[in-house]
């Protein structure tokens, strides 16, 4: 009964972490099936917690930090662990897949078609895995900073580092530690889809809102973390974050032009 409760207690203590789960499971539900889902986030969940386990512990990959349990006796842990913690990187990874996907697949071109070509061959190839690892580790440049300052803010007091790092108080290692987990998941899903789960492929469809939702969820987690950010004063930090963004989202749009209006108007002018 002390589960149920912590864990209700954690949907209630964290509803903004389980609207953004949800939106990502039905993005992904709808991009890749429940099966594929389920690997992509299942996956994801079981390194993130690993890695998190052994940072604690031994300082790699994540550097030297520590989780205070300030919370233990009002939210779900594994272990020493916030659940809800190792959790977040499931639908921030699929968040940053869909983003790279953007980039990398091919526009549809068609009079009755909008959107990108979701080509078996392209979705698990090495510049989704790269851009996808540069991206999700790029979200935690704005996420970090401000969790660190959760005390501030209704996160709360959850963590904290043994030594103070050089980007607002979070260290380099940090960083590298949220490539390894994106780089492993990865890698990993790459694996399964490439093995006997080959034999039942995804068609070679044209997809469009599954990956606006998914980019959505990506510049909604930014949103949320840049507001905290600017909310608890922290206006250096939350400028920061912001203009590391600016480039990204000129190209998004760009990229999003060509895939949903471009080929159409093209084809209206002919």
């Amino acid at each position: 009964m002390e589960y149920v409760y912590l864990l209700t207690n954690t949907f209630i203590l964290r509803p903004y972490v389980f609207v953004f789960l949800g939106v990502s499971l039905y993005s992904g539900q709808q991009l890749l099936g429940w099966r594929r889902a389920g690997r992509f986030f299942g996956l994801t969940w079981a390194i993130a917690f690993i890695c998190e386990y052994a940072s604690t512990r031994i300082g790699i990959p994540f550097g030297d930090y520590f989780y205070t349990g300030s919370t233990q006796d009002h939210e779900l842990y594994l272990s020493n662990i916030p659940f809800m913690d190792s959790i977040s990187f499931s639908f921030l990874l699929y968040a940053s897949y869909c983003l790279a996907l953007i980039f990398v697949l091919t526009p549809a071109k068609g009079v009755n078609q909008q959107g990108w070509l979701f080509d078996p061959e392209l979705r698990n190839s090495w510049p989704v895995v790269g851009l996808t690892v540069v991206l999700f580790t790029f979200s935690d440049v704005v996420i970090d900073p401000v969790a660190l300052q959760g005390e501030r803010w209704f996160l709360g007091n959850i963590y904290g580092y043994h030594q103070e790092g050089i980007y607002f108080g979070v260290p380099l290692a940090n960083f590298a530690g949220w490539a390894v987990v994106g780089f492993l998941s990865l890698l990993g899903y790459r694996l399964m889809e490439r093995g006997t789960n080959a034999t039942d492929p995804i068609p070679r469809m044209v997809v469009k809102w599954e990956l606006i939702l998914g980019i959505g969820l990506y510049y909604g987690v930014l949103a949320f973390n840049l507001g905290m950010t600017f909310w608890i004063g922290e206006m250096l930090m939350g400028i920061v974050g912001s203009f590391i963004f600016v480039p990204l989202t000129a190209v998004l749009l760009n990229t999003l032009w060509r895939g949903l209006f471009a080929y159409r108007v093209k084809e209206s002018s002919e």
